[in-house]
């Protein structure tokens, strides 16, 4: 691998630490209600998501770095949204806890059972994947409506977040619980069929 193909590599993970930078701008924005330069930007991180997915896919350009940078990036964005937006009364404060509580919920779980039980890498399931894109759409229509179209209705949209954000968390508990209590049973099963010393 020449050295012009390794810099190549490093691309999707210098994308997702753009995208980590805008976090910052993007918040600003909110706060001074220039909300269409929001929303704008936010699309540019959104298109740059789906950039550094591609070409990681495309060329093999994974990397364990790669697998941290992307998600967090895309959770960092997500989450500032939220409580920027409930504090600016865009978007109601009980759904923003809502869906920050579920994220430490899964941060929380994931460390926890690294730490008690052994690594566990966590593929986001349907319901989870669904569940980031809807509130990845649902603040860019916030933030659409609040520049552009004040008479856009998303209470629908609003509770249908609630619902699948209470429902992935649980979809992620539920399947840490299942891994952990069969890797509890395979811990036991290999103890008694090792033989102690005298």
């Amino acid at each position: 691998m020449n050295s012009t193909t390794t810099i190549w590599r490093h691309l999707p993970n210098l994308i997702s630490l753009l995208r980590i930078a805008l976090v910052v701008p993007v918040a600003w924005l909110m706060l001074e209600h220039r909300y269409g330069s929001a929303l704008w930007l936010a699309l540019v991180a959104g298109l740059s998501d789906a950039l550094d997915g591609w070409m990681a896919r495309h060329f093999g350009w994974r990397s364990r770095l790669g697998a941290f940078l992307d998600p967090a990036a895309d959770k960092l964005l997500l989450m500032t949204s939220y409580l920027v937006l409930a504090l600016m009364a865009k978007l109601p404060w009980w759904l923003a806890l809502l869906v920050l509580g579920r994220d430490l919920v899964i941060l929380g779980g994931a460390l926890g059972y690294r730490l008690l039980i052994g690594p566990f890498t966590a593929q986001p399931s349907r319901i989870a994947k669904f569940c980031t894109m809807l509130q990845i759409v649902y603040v860019l229509l916030v933030l659409l409506r609040s520049s552009a179209l004040p008479s856009l209705h998303l209470q629908p949209m609003q509770w249908l977040v609630a619902l699948l954000t209470v429902a992935s968390g649980l979809d992620y508990v539920l399947r840490w619980a299942v891994r952990a209590r069969r890797e509890g049973r395979a811990g036991r099963r290999h103890s008694k069929e090792t033989p102690h010393d005298a």
